[in-house]
């Protein structure tokens, strides 16, 4: 799971945590409640400023009761909204990945270690890029522009 991070006038970030799904019985193959928790603890803990105001996409585990009470209970810190629900066009995020994807073509992992190295390091690359950040949000067509446009 991943969040890219955007604030006008300051460097565009990518924060992320990776779930290691081993195929033990009784593994969710998914992330946990408490893994979103802690990636957006440590988003909370990562950004100047602190407030959040995250957008994000629909899986159920993002309308759950436990989650809604995590939303709660940290008001004075994160505003959630939600995208429409199938928006993939609009989730800065979804570019993120498609790059991560087409970076790791041909690539064979010889074991989940060797893979998840090749992974860390390959978002280490786009982290290291913020212009590259940058081009995910530009790609959706959104702007950080809060400023209504004026019609004629």
């Amino acid at each position: 799971a991943g969040m890219v991070c955007y604030r006008p006038g300051e460097r565009s970030r990518l924060i992320y945590r990776l779930h290691h799904y081993r195929r033990r019985k009784g593994e969710r193959a998914a992330f946990t409640l408490n893994e979103y928790k802690a990636l957006l603890q440590a988003a909370h803990q990562q950004l100047p400023g602190g407030k959040i105001v995250l957008v994000r996409d629909n899986p159920n585990i993002h309308h759950s009761k436990a989650m809604r009470a995590f939303i709660d209970a940290h008001a004075d810190w994160l505003t959630v909204f939600y995208l429409p629900a199938y928006a993939p066009d609009l989730n800065p995020a979804e570019s993120v990945w498609s790059l991560l994807k087409r970076s790791m073509a041909n690539f064979l992992a010889t074991d989940l270690d060797h893979l998840t190295a090749m992974i860390k390091h390959r978002l280490k690359v786009i982290q290291h890029h913020p212009d590259v950040i940058d081009g995910c949000l530009t790609a959706t067509g959104l702007t950080l522009n809060t400023t209504p446009a004026i019609t004629n």
